[in-house]
This record gives structure tokens, sequence and C-alpha cells, in this order.
């Protein structure tokens, strides 16, 4: 039986911002998302040049509460998919704690993640 990844999460990072949307699949619409471009962001942080693994962590956060705003923060039980292994594999290894840190805060913050091993074979509920 193959399991329908409904929400999923995807990243954005470049060396000045980072953007994390979670997609709704069915629909192709992004259903929440924050980023370091955003005014209230950007202030509180002052990234300057580049942002780090901090700034990850803030925009985890903002996109978990927005999250439960909508009520989303369970992904209508079946969770929120992140394939870990294929973004960091897409940013590059550089920003490998970046993605981690954004999966961390999203978990620490109650959001129900679905980790995808690389391939699909298996998946980690957390």
């Amino acid at each position: 039986m193959t399991l329908m990844k409904r929400y999923v999460l995807r990243t954005f990072i470049s060396l000045k911002y980072i953007t994390v949307n979670v997609v709704d699949r069915n629909n192709g619409r992004i259903v929440a998302t924050a980023s370091t471009v955003e005014h209230a962001l950007k202030e509180a942080l002052e990234c300057g040049r580049s942002c780090n693994a901090k700034a990850a962590a803030a925009v985890g956060e903002v996109l978990a509460m927005r999250l439960k705003v909508e009520g989303l923060d369970q992904g209508e039980g079946r969770g929120i998919h992140a394939n870990v292994e294929k973004e960091i594999e897409k940013k590059g290894f550089k920003n490998k704690t970046k993605v981690w840190a954004i999966i961390n805060s999203l978990k620490s913050n109650g959001v129900k993640l679905i980790l995808d091993d690389y391939g699909g074979a298996s998946s980690k509920d957390f």
C-alpha cells in the first residue's frame, strides 16, 4: 500500500535568505510559508550577508506557529512529509545544519513530521 504524501515540506536556501513552504500536493498550493525575506524576521535576525542555523531555526518556529493557526500542525492526521536527504542533496552539504535546524525547530514546536528515507523505502514518524 502506498502512503499518500499530501503535505510536503520544501526548503529554499540561498546565501542571503531561507524560505520554507508546506505544499498541499493534492491542490498544488502552498498552505503555509515562512521566510527570512519577511520584514519582521529580517529585522529580528540581522542576518547581514548570510543567514545561519539560528535564522533557520527561527524560520522553523514561525512556520510551526502558522501551521498551528491553520490547524495543519498534524497534517490532517497523516503528518507532513520531509525528505531530509533529498533537501540536503539539493541544497549542498554545507547547508546540512540549516536543514536540520528547520526540522528540529518544527518538531520541538509540536508539528507532526514524517521523515522519509532516501529513495522513499521507509518513514520515521516524529
